[in-house]
């Protein structure tokens, strides 16, 4: 099961929907209606932390969630403010862009691997964002794509020890090319991940 956190944006039912079209079960909770304890205790395959119109001090429970699926290796993956509270969770800060984008189709560069594993290089996606990874990653996080044009401008992390990702932009987005199949690539890590746990604990 995926447990998707809804930060009250309208993107989350399409984010849901592509992963059921992936055959996967989706269950989807608002930002402010459970606790860290209630949405772990799920027992959840990953977790999803949905764009929304806040800043991560104002989602909710997303931030601190990011933190203990880090802590307890639970996939996780952070779509644009979920990507932003996957920085904060970390150490790391959020700045204002210099120019906020709404529906910007936008070619990123990427080196190949993890969500990216066998996608066009570079990759066009949707944006929908004021705010940004600002300055330097904090050290357990590695920047894994940038915007084509700027590359200071970070478009997807991951941790370095944990199978927690971030995309700042939109998989869901029609603007997106190879949407499913980057949610796919999440999948694929996130199973490998659980067969690992279940095979050391074996």
């Amino acid at each position: 099961m995926i447990l998707i956190i809804d930060n009250y944006d309208s993107f989350v039912h399409n984010l849901a929907r592509y992963f059921r079209e992936l055959d996967q079960d989706v269950t989807i909770y608002r930002n402010d209606v459970l606790t860290v304890s209630d949405a772990m205790a799920m027992g959840a395959d990953a977790i999803v932390v949905s764009p929304g119109p806040c800043t991560p001090a104002e989602a909710g429970i997303s931030t601190a969630l990011a933190a203990e699926a880090i802590r307890t290796r639970t996939p996780f993956l952070g779509v644009c403010l979920g990507h932003q509270c996957l920085v904060t969770a970390c150490g790391g800060t959020i700045s204002r862009a210099a120019r906020p984008v709404h529906g910007q189709a936008s070619p990123i560069t990427h080196a190949g691997t993890g969500l990216f594993k066998s996608l066009p290089d570079p990759l066009t996606v949707g944006r929908y964002h004021s705010l940004i990874a600002g300055g330097t990653l904090p050290r357990p996080l590695a920047a894994t794509a940038q915007l084509a044009n700027d590359p200071a401008t970070i478009m997807a992390i991951e941790h370095r020890e944990a199978p927690a990702y971030g995309v700042q932009f939109h998989p869901e987005s029609v603007l997106t090319d190879h949407g499913h199949a980057l949610l796919e690539n999440f999948l694929t890590l996130s199973a490998r991940h659980q067969a690992g746990r279940k095979g050391a604990a074996a």
